[in-house]
């Protein structure tokens, strides 16, 4: 019996041990991710982040973080993909629906001016500057019209579902006149 009960307390000391090995793992990774954002070099704040979340996927505070960084590179494609988990992760934070909302809504944004396009298959990607024929005016393909229109009215709900959650926001002005911009463009007045 004195034996069981020494091997579950060396299983426990040896969990518990590992358990603070990986939170000061995350923690440090996500401050050098911090630091390498504030210089720019949003590459490597990515894959510290990433490294961060590959030992703990459950710190809302990493993939909001990681998202950010991707806002920030300008990487919109795997922003809006990183803000959907954090939203899964904690569906009543009012920040990130403005944060997922201003992704879609650049990603909008890249896609109508040629960024961004659109495999046959439906995913998305940045053309080099090889890949771009700037010599014709640039036309999108009904699918990727459809999911431009698609990503403006989820960014159009995205913000919408921030000013429910945070009525009284600083920003409410700005973000329901984002709103209106995003409607006049999906939905323009003829003359």
């Amino acid at each position: 019996m004195k034996k069981v009960i020494l091997v579950g307390s060396i299983l426990l000391v040896a969990v518990m041990s590992t358990a603070c090995i990986n939170k000061w793992a995350v923690q440090d990774l996500n401050n050098k991710a911090k630091i390498y954002a504030e210089k720019g070099d949003y590459t490597q704040a990515i894959e510290r982040l990433k490294s961060s979340i590959d030992l703990d996927p459950s710190i809302f505070e990493t993939h909001y973080n990681l998202a950010v960084v991707y806002t920030q590179a300008e990487d919109y494609i795997n922003a809006v993909e990183e803000y959907k988990k954090v939203i899964e992760m904690k569906p009543d934070d009012a920040d990130s629906y403005y944060s997922l909302g201003t992704a879609e809504n650049n990603l909008a944004v890249d896609m109508a001016q040629g960024r961004v396009r659109m495999r046959e298959d439906g995913s998305l990607y940045s053309p080099k500057a090889d890949e771009i024929d700037t010599t014709e005016k640039f036309e999108l393909s009904e699918s990727e019209k459809s999911f431009v229109d698609e990503l403006y009215s989820s960014a159009v709900a995205n913000y919408d579902k921030y000013i429910e959650l945070k009525p009284d926001a600083d920003d409410k002005a700005e973000v329901e006149a984002q709103i209106q911009k995003i409607n006049e463009v999906q939905h323009p007045v003829e003359e």
